[in-house]
């Protein structure tokens, strides 16, 4: 591989969308409190109707860029011009790969740490360590039923059968000089498409253990709604900015990716 690409190469290598196949994914859906949303949403984006929480521990095993690796995410449901999605608040990865592509293209804050997921029978297992702390750990037993009877619609609304995923993020970097952006942060708002080949319900339990470099435990669950188990391939499509933001008001927002 060359340092300088020739523009056949930049040709061939350009990829329409991301894809992950027969990935293996534990997802959470939880209820925290109204006002840790609000307190933690960046504006443009406001809290969506219901104050939820989505966590998930993921494996991909086979990519069309060639890397398999494993994955985790938090996620507080947002919303901007009448279109609800996730917004990421942190997201461990164990390849650098898919740390630089991941954070530089659509704006994900990714660190890299280590991240398990494991399943036994109906029992799943997925955590999330980096520092020596394991500051979250999601079990879940696939029993078919969740932890409440308004979880299976809860999730029907999160995942619409027949549309795909919507995300957002924050594109930022910081100035050379130390002391501001460097340039204004720009919303995007990106899409995943998903097909699933199984999908288990389960009721879960997350364990939450305060870590400095990642409070994830600052979005306390009040309302454990339940877990899915799925194998799915999915696609990553291309993504758009949507808004920039004042550089001055995203100021608190922007420390996300680092420790």
């Amino acid at each position: 591989m060359a340092l300088i690409k020739t523009a056949e190469e930049i040709a061939v290598g350009s990829l329409d969308t991301f894809d992950f196949f027969d990935a293996e994914t534990l997802t959470v859906l939880y209820e925290t409190k109204p006002e840790t949303v609000a307190r933690l949403m960046p504006p443009p984006l406001k809290p969506a109707r219901l104050p939820l929480a989505l966590a998930y521990v993921a494996s991909f095993p086979r990519t069309n860029w060639g890397l398999p690796y494993l994955e985790a995410a938090l996620f507080l449901r947002a919303e901007y011009e009448g279109v609800e999605g996730g917004y990421c608040l942190g997201m461990p990865v164990t390849n650098d790969m898919a740390m630089a592509g991941g954070r530089e293209i659509f704006g994900f804050p990714k660190k890299i740490g280590l991240v398990h997921l494991s399943r036994g029978g109906r029992e799943v297992q997925g955590w999330i360590e980096r520092h020596g702390i394991r500051f979250f750990e999601l079990r879940a037993r696939l029993s078919g039923k969740f932890n409440t009877i308004d979880a299976n619609e809860v999730f029907n609304e999160v995942f619409k059968p027949g549309t795909n995923t919507v995300y957002y993020n924050f594109k930022h970097f910081p100035a050379p000089d130390w002391n501001r952006l460097d340039y204004a942060p720009r919303l995007v708002r990106g899409e995943v498409t998903r097909s699933s080949k199984t999908v288990e319900a389960g009721e879960a339990e997350i364990l939450l253990n305060s870590s400095d470099h990642d409070p994830w435990d600052e979005v306390e669950p009040v309302r454990v709604l339940g877990a899915i188990y799925t194998i799915s391939n999915s696609s990553m499509l291309k993504a758009k900015v949507v808004a920039e933001v004042d550089p001055a008001v995203f100021a608190p927002y922007s420390f996300l990716k680092g420790d």
